[in-house]
């Protein structure tokens, strides 16, 4: 697969999404920065209107599509980026479809149909609700937007790391959380071309080791996940565009034993 982001691809969606996703704080966390002997600042992206940074790519990419004619898409989400997609397709004015496993919170599909978007529960987990999301753009024709492997998706979550780098002007590392590793691959392309001295570290939860073990294979595998405090983080499978990217990029991966 083609890698298809580059560090003007994420230029062009800074621009494109402005005026439609927060300019969140990063602001220092004086008690992590006294128990921790440094300074410790936090991007708070908990502050976007669905309350996470997955509206930065989904508003990039429902954008494209728009201009291209596509007025429908679909997705397979538990959770914030079927919450982006829908909240963003309202505002575009173009219609969600979002395939959520049966187990997804309840509050997370009753807030999704609230903005509009139709909801189908199918599979045990996010790779059952993929199959069902894939059948739905294919007997529709509707758009697939992937959640963290989308080349528009990387590009808007790499904003994140432009912000950053303009809050915190004398940042030395940045720690991401790895999941589905869109938002580390697109937060390390902008930071590294800009400021390659800044050292990009991504911590995974143990209970959820993707990025590892695509890092031990060389190519992302399907790894063994289990439930996890970080469930937002608990994806079998990594990006093939997204892992391609931050393999390069990244400077360090931590696995998070939950049980300190």
């Amino acid at each position: 697969m083609g890698i298809d982001v580059d560090f003007p691809a994420i230029l062009q969606a800074k621009h494109r999404i402005a005026g439609g996703v927060r300019l969140t704080p990063c602001e220092e966390s004086e008690n992590l920065s006294r128990a921790l002997g440094m300074r410790v600042f936090c991007k708070q992206e908990y502050r976007q209107q669905t309350g996470s940074f997955k509206e930065r790519g989904a508003r990039n990419a429902l954008l494209q599509l728009r201009q291209q004619g596509v007025k429908g898409v679909v997705a397979a989400s538990a959770g914030n980026h079927a919450l982006a997609l829908a909240f963003h397709a309202r505002d575009l004015g173009m219609q969600a479809t979002v395939a959520m496993p049966v187990f997804a919170p309840l509050v997370k599909q009753s807030r999704c149909q609230a903005l509009g978007a139709r909801v189908l529960l199918h599979g045990q987990n996010i790779g059952e609700a993929k199959e069902r999301a894939d059948q739905i753009a294919r007997d529709e024709g509707l758009a697939y937007v992937h959640g963290f492997d989308d080349a528009a998706v990387i590009a808007g979550a790499g904003t994140v790391g432009l912000e950053i780098l303009d809050q915190v002007p004398d940042v030395d590392a940045i720690v991401v959380p790895v999941g589905g590793a869109g938002l580390i691959a697109g937060l390390a392309l902008a930071v590294k071309h800009l400021r390659p001295d800044v050292r990009v570290l991504g911590v995974e939860p143990e209970h959820a080791p993707s990025y590892t073990r695509a890092l031990q294979a060389g190519e992302p595998v399907q790894a063994d996940v289990v439930p996890t405090l970080g469930d937002g983080l608990a994806v079998p499978k990594v990006g093939e565009r997204a892992f391609a990217i931050a393999r390069t990029l990244v400077d360090d991966v931590t696995l998070v034993d939950e049980n300190r």
